[in-house]
C-alpha cells in the first residue's frame, strides 16, 4: 500500500469537512442578503456593521481554507468572489459614504463600552464602602448586611442575563459586576461575621468560580473574567479587618486563579493571566515583606507559594498545548518569570529557615525535576512546538547545574543567569529561533555584572580575626561558580564563532558584529580574572597573616610589622601569570583557531604584559633583592634564595613571551609586516634584561658602587652587536638603533657617568667605549660595499 495513502485520506475528510462548512456559511451570507434587502434606511449604520463583519469572517474563512489544501483553489476564490458582491440599495451600496464620523466613533465608544465599565466599577466600590460605613457603625445587622448583598448581586445578575439578547456588551459588564459582589459577599459572610463555615464559603466561591468560567466562555468577552475574577482580588482589602487571617486569603486567591486556569484551556486571553499574575505575586510579595515571619507562616507560605506557582505554570502552558500553537515572546517571558519567581520566594523562605537552608539544593532539584516532568509530557504527547520542549528542558539543565553550588552558598543568581543565557542563545542558534537568541543577550549582561559583583564582594571581606572569611585557594565554592560561569561563555562563544551556526538575526548586521567580537571578549576576560583573583587574594591574606606585634627593646610601646616582600612576591606572581596566560592564548590561536583578528589583540597583549613586566616586574625583583642582601626581620620573616631565584622563573615567561610574538609575526594570517616592531621589542627587552642582571650580580657582589661603569660599558657591546647583526642581516633599523644606543650612551657618559666615577673607573669606561667605537667604525668601513649594495638595492 502506497505509504502516503493514509495522509491523503485525512487530507480529503479535511477537505470535505471545510467544503461543508463553506456551504453552511454561504448559506448563512444569502439570509442576510435577504434581510439586508429588507431593512430601512434609517438602519443604514447597523446594515453597514452586518455587512463588514460578514466580509471579515469571510475572508478569515478563505485564508484558513487555503492554508488547509490548495485543491480546488480558483473555483473557491470565484466563489468568494461571488458572495462578497451582495446588492444593497443605492443608498447605501458603499459603506464609506456612510461611515460615522471619527466623533461619532468615539462617542459610540464611550457611550456602549467606557460608561458602563466605569458604571460597573463605581457601582461595586458604592457598594463596598455602603457596607464598611454600616459595619463601622452598626447600623444593621452583619446578617442583614450578607442578605442585602446577595439580593443586590442577584438582582443585578438577573437584569444583566434579561439584556443579554439584545444588549450583549452591556449584559457582560452587568454580570460580572454581580459576580465580584457575591466574591466578596461571601469572603465576609465567612472571614469577617463566622455567619457560614469554611467549607461552605469555599463551595460557594467554587460555584462563583465555575459560573464566571461558563459566563465568560458563552458571552466570549474578557471582561467578565476580569471583573468577576481579577476583581475579586481587591475583597479582601477592601473589606480587610486587619485580622491576618492569611491563609483564608491565599485560599481565596487559589480558587480566583483556579477559575482562570479553567478558562485557559478554551481561551487565550493575555490581558486576563497578565493581570491575574501580577495581582498575585504582588500581594504575595507585599506580604511576605511586611508580614512573614518564620515560625509563624514557614509551611504556609511553602504551600501556596507551590500552589500559585503550579496554577500560572498550567494556565500559561494549557491553551498553547492543547491548541498546538507555537509561543511568541510574551509567552515565553511569563513562563519564565513564573519560574525564577518561584524559585527566588522559595529560595528565601527555606534560606531564612534553620532546617530549610539545608535543603536549598534538594529545592533546586526538585526545580529541575519539575521541568522535567513537563518537558517529558510534552515530548512523548507532541503536545505542541519543539522550542517549548527546548525551553522546559533548557531549564532542567539549568537547575541541575546550579544544585551543588546552591547547596553551598548564594551564588545561584549568577549560575542561573549563565546557565539560562547558555540555554536561551543554543536553542536561538541551533534551532535558528531569532527570540531566543535575543532572550539569551540581556541575561549574558546580567550574568556579567553579577559575577563581576560576586568577585568584588568575595575577594575583599578577609579578616585574620575572622576564620570564615578565608578563603582556601582554588577550591572554594566561588572558584566553582566562576567556572561555572566560563563554561556557559565558552559554550556561547564556541557557537557564536561557529560557521555551522549562523545567526537568525541575519537583518541586525550591526548587533551581529558587535556580539562576534563581545562574547569572545567575556569569555576571554572571565577565565582571566577568575584565575588572577584567586592567586591575589591566596598573596593578600598570607600578606594579612604575616602581621606581628613586637615590643621593642627597653620600651613599654609595642611595634607593628608586616611582610612587604609578600606584596612584591604578589606583583610578580600575577604579571607571571599574565605571561603564562597570553602565551597560552598564542597558542591556542596559533595551532588551532588561527583567527586573525584574535591574533592581531594577542599580539597586542603580549606586548602590553611584556612591557608591565620590564616597568613594574623588574622593579620588584630588584626590592626582593634587597630584602635578601639585608635580611631584615629574618627571625621572623624568610629571606631565602626564591629573592633571587624567581627573577629567572620570570625571564623564562618572559622569554616565552617574546617566542610567542616572533611565531605571529611568522605566520601568514598577520597580514602586516611588523618585523621592524618585533625587532626594536626583542633587543628593548633584552638589553633591559641583561642591565637588570647586571646591575643584580654587582649588588649581590657588594659592588653596586660600579654598577654605572659596567652599565654604560654593557650598552656600547651591546651596540656593537647590533651593528654586527644589522650589517649581516641587512637591517638599517638594526644599525641606527645601534647608533641610537650609543649616543644614549655617551650622553650618560658625559652628563651622569662622568661626575660620580674615579680616575681609574673613568679610565676603563672611556677605554672600552673608545674602542668599541672604532671597531664599529672599522665594521662600517669594511662593509661599506655591503651597505651600499642593500641602499642601492
Amino acid at each position: 500500500m502506497n505509504p502516503n495513502q493514509d495522509k491523503i485520506n485525512q487530507l480529503l475528510e479535511k477537505l470535505d469537512l471545510l467544503l461543508k462548512r463553506h456551504d453552511d456559511f454561504s448559506n448563512e451570507i444569502n439570509k442576510l442578503k435577504v434581510e439586508i434587502h429588507s431593512l430601512a434606511i434609517s438602519e443604514a449604520t447597523e446594515i453597514t456593521e452586518i455587512v463588514e463583519e460578514s466580509h471579515a469572517t469571510f475572508s478569515d474563512f478563505k485564508i484558513e481554507n487555503e492554508n488547509e489544501t490548495t485543491v480546488n483553489q480558483a473555483s473557491q476564490e470565484n466563489e468568494s468572489q461571488e458572495l462578497v458582491n451582495i446588492e444593497l440599495p443605492q443608498s447605501f451600496a458603499s459603506t464609506e459614504s456612510i461611515s460615522p464620523k471619527s466623533s461619532l466613533d468615539l462617542e459610540k465608544f464611550i457611550g456602549e463600552n467606557l460608561i458602563n465599565k466605569i458604571g460597573i466599577a463605581i457601582t461595586i466600590i458604592g457598594v463596598a464602602i455602603g457596607a464598611k460605613y454600616s459595619i463601622e457603625h452598626d447600623l444593621i445587622s452583619p446578617l442583614t448586611r450578607i442578605i442585602l448583598g446577595y439580593l443586590v448581586a442577584i438582582g443585578l445578575l438577573g437584569f444583566g442575563i434579561k439584556l443579554k439578547e439584545k444588549y450583549e456588551s452591556y449584559s457582560a459588564v452587568l454580570v460580572s459586576g454581580a459576580i465580584a459582589i457575591m466574591y466578596f459577599i461571601t469572603f465576609a459572610a465567612y472571614s469577617f461575621y463566622d455567619l457560614i463555615p469554611q467549607v461552605f464559603a469555599f463551595a460557594l466561591m467554587v460555584v462563583f468560580t465555575s459560573f464566571t468560567i461558563v459566563a465568560a466562555i458563552n458571552y466570549n468577552r474578557q471582561v467578565i473574567a476580569h471583573i468577576g475574577l481579577v476583581g475579586a482580588y481587591a475583597v479582601p482589602f477592601l473589606l480587610s479587618d486587619g485580622s491576618g487571617q492569611v491563609a483564608v486569603l491565599f485560599s481565596y486567591m487559589a480558587i480566583i486563579n483556579f477559575g482562570i486556569l479553567v478558562i485557559a484551556f478554551k481561551k487565550y486571553w493575555k490581558s486576563l493571566y497578565y493581570s491575574s499574575f501580577g495581582l498575585t505575586w504582588l500581594i504575595y510579595f507585599t506580604w511576605y515583606s511586611s508580614e512573614y515571619k518564620t515560625i509563624e507562616h514557614f509551611e504556609l507560605a511553602l504551600i501556596f507559594l507551590g500552589v500559585f506557582f503550579s496554577i500560572f505554570y498550567l494556565t500559561f502552558l494549557a491553551y498553547k498545548l492543547i491548541q498546538k500553537e507555537k509561543f511568541d515572546m510574551a509567552d515565553i517571558r511569563l513562563l519564565l518569570t513564573n519560574s525564577f519567581i518561584f524559585y527566588g520566594f522559595g529560595y528565601a523562605i527555606l534560606d531564612n529557615h534553620e532546617t530549610g537552608t539545608q535543603l536549598l539544593g534538594l529545592f533546586t532539584l526538585s526545580n529541575a525535576l519539575i521541568h522535567f516532568i513537563i518537558s517529558a509530557i510534552i515530548y512523548k504527547q507532541k503536545l505542541s512546538d519543539k522550542n517549548v520542549f527546548y525551553l522546559v528542558s533548557g531549564l532542567v539543565l539549568v537547575f541541575i547545574t546550579i544544585t551543588i553550588p546552591v547547596q553551598l552558598n548564594g551564588n545561584w543568581v549568577t549560575l542561573l543567569w549563565a546557565g539560562e543565557a547558555a540555554m536561551l542563545f543554543w536553542i536561538g542558534r541551533t534551532k535558528q529561533v531569532p527570540l531566543y537568541e535575543k532572550l539569551s543577550y540581556p541575561l549574558m549582561t546580567l550574568a556579567f555584572f553579577s559575577i563581576f559583583q560576586d568577585w568584588s564582594n568575595v575577594y575583599s571581606n578577609y579578616n585574620a580575626e575572622l576564620p570564615k572569611t578565608r578563603i582556601r585557594p582554588v577550591f572554594n565554592v566561588h572558584f566553582l561558580t566562576s567556572i561555572v560561569f566560563m563554561a556557559s561563555f565558552g559554550f556561547i562563544s564556541f557557537l557564536s564563532q561557529s560557521k555551522k551556526y549562523v545567526s537568525a538575526l541575519i537583518d541586525q548586521k550591526k548587533l551581529n558584529t558587535i556580539l562576534y567580537y563581545a562574547i569572545p571578549t567575556v569569555f576571554i576576560f572571565s577565565v582571566y580574572y577568575a584565575f588572577f583573583l584567586e592567586i591575589q587574594n591566596y598573596w593578600v591574606q598570607t600578606y594579612i597573616d604575616s602581621k606581628l606585634i613586637i615590643q621593642a627593646d627597653g620600651q613599654e610601646y609595642y611595634q607593628t610589622f608586616l611582610n612587604s616582600d609578600l606584596n612584591s612576591f604578589k606583583a610578580l606572581w600575577l604579571i607571571n601569570y599574565s605571561l603564562i596566560f597570553v602565551s597560552i592564548l598564542s597558542f591556542l590561536n596559533i595551532k588551532k583557531l588561527r583567527n586573525q583578528e584574535l591574533g592581531l589583540i594577542n599580539l597586542g597583549l603580549n606586548v602590553f604584559v611584556i612591557v608591565v613586566f620590564l616597568l613594574l616586574g623588574l622593579f620588584e625583583l630588584s626590592e626582593l633583592r634587597e630584602s635578601y642582601i639585608e635580611q631584615t626581620l629574618v627571625e621572623y620573616y624568610e629571606r631565602g634564595m626564591f629573592h633571587i631565584g624567581i627573577r629567572y622563573v620570570s625571564f623564562a615567561f618572559v622569554a616565552l613571551a617574546v617566542f610567542d610574538c616572533y611565531k605571529y609575526i611568522q605566520l601568514k594570517m598577520i597580514k602586516r609586516d611588523l618585523t621592524i616592531a618585533f625587532d626594536v621589542l626583542l633587543h628593548t627587552t633584552i638589553l633591559w634584561v641583561i642591565s637588570s642582571e647586571l646591575i643584580n650580580w654587582m649588588d649581590l657582589a657588594g659592588a653596586i658602587a660600579s654598577y654605572k661603569l659596567g652599565i654604560s660599558i654593557l650598552w656600547g657591546l651591546y651596540s656593537l652587536l647590533l651593528i654586527t647583526l644589522g650589517i649581516w642581516k641587512k637591517k638599517k633599523h638594526l644599525r641606527i638603533g645601534a647608533i641610537s644606543l650609543l649616543a644614549l650612551t655617551l650622553l650618560k657618559l658625559f652628563s651622569y657617568d662622568i661626575s660620580h666615577l674615579d680616575t681609574i673607573a673613568k679610565t676603563i669606561v672611556f677605554v672600552s667605549l673608545g674602542v668599541l667605537l672604532l671597531i664599529i667604525s672599522f665594521l662600517y668601513n669594511k662593509f661599506k660595499k655591503l651597505i651600499f649594495d642593500e641602499k642601492e638595492s
